[in-house]
């Protein structure tokens, strides 16, 4: 099949979106909406991801939110097309974001994302590298399909405030990148990186993370 025969319409929503987003399921949607419109038409997310919008995107990145304490500030580097960011904004009310993201055609994706979801009060896009970043810590810096984690520590660490997380949204390579980014991670924290896992009591396939307690942000520069 070519990319052009594939469906451009958003799938509905399976059972497991009830479960995730409860009440917010219809922000959930508009967000669908956008990601397989303007999304898929400006080459963020690829043809094929379409008709799994829901169940590789949404779902698999919203779960992750879980590791998120109430009313934590938390910036999503490399945002792309607004994921893992916008998923957990839309699902947790109690979240402030901010949404780093270097290339313009995806900055202005992401802040017409957050006029039209209506974010503007919790939701900011920053227009840079996580590398010249040089505002206000976070409490946690998360990221998804950026980098290995090796790399993703030394950009995302100097943006943690002294005690605060990286929560890296990873695949099957997850236990190779944790061990060949020990040595990084030695430098910006006292603790291994955690591996976790997390909807696997909605989800088919539980979204794998990677976490990683900073206690000294600007070791990884080292």
């Amino acid at each position: 099949m070519r990319d052009g025969d594939v469906s451009r319409e958003t799938p509905p929503p399976p059972a497991q979106a009830v479960e995730v987003f409860s009440d917010r399921l219809p922000l959930a949607r508009r967000y669908a909406d956008l990601l397989v419109g303007a999304g898929v038409g400006r080459g963020l997310l690829g043809p094929r991801e379409a008709p799994r919008v829901w169940t590789r995107h949404l779902l698999n990145c919203a779960v992750a939110s879980d590791a998120v304490r109430q009313g934590e500030r938390v910036a999503d580097v490399g945002s792309g097309a607004g994921l893992p960011g916008l998923a957990w904004v839309i699902r947790r009310e109690d979240l402030r974001m901010v949404l780093v993201e270097p290339l313009l055609r995806r900055s202005t994706f992401l802040s017409e994302c957050v006029e039209d979801l209506e974010l503007t009060a919790r939701v900011e896009v920053e227009r840079t590298r996580a590398e010249d970043w040089s505002g206000e810590g976070f409490d946690v810096v998360t990221s998804r399909a950026v980098a290995p984690l090796e790399r993703l520590v030394r950009w995302c660490a100097p943006l943690c405030r002294p005690g605060g997380r990286i929560v890296a949204l990873k695949g099957s390579s997850a236990v190779g990148e944790i061990s060949d980014a020990a040595p990084v991670v030695g430098r910006v924290s006292d603790h291994p990186a955690a591996l976790t896992t997390y909807g696997g009591e909605v989800l088919e396939h539980p979204t794998t993370v990677v976490e990683i307690h900073v206690d000294r942000p600007h070791g990884a520069a080292r």
